[in-house]
């Protein structure tokens, strides 16, 4: 993933509700993006925290699909959103 795509990214993700994953799929159509509940995240470290939801950097590079802190080696975004109190 490119910095200034993260940079467009970051607008989308920091909305008030959870991020449209089909919406996130149209604008950035070279990336994956996939869903889950924050507790089945539970132990990673998070790339960033928005208000909705932590964001973890996927990379699919290799056979299986790791979560990367390097924002260079990302193929697309896990989206793990938490339950609002």
């Amino acid at each position: 993933m490119r910095e200034s795509d993260w940079d467009r990214l970051q607008g989308l993700l920091e909305a008030d509700g959870p991020p449209s994953l089909p919406a996130l799929r149209r604008a950035f159509p070279g990336l994956a993006f996939v869903g889950c509940d924050a507790s089945d995240m539970a132990g990673q470290t998070p790339f960033r925290v928005t208000p909705a939801a932590d964001v973890y950097l996927m990379d699919g590079r290799d056979h299986c699909i790791a979560v990367t802190p390097d924002l260079a080696a990302a193929t697309g975004l896990l989206i793990a959103v938490r339950e609002r109190p």
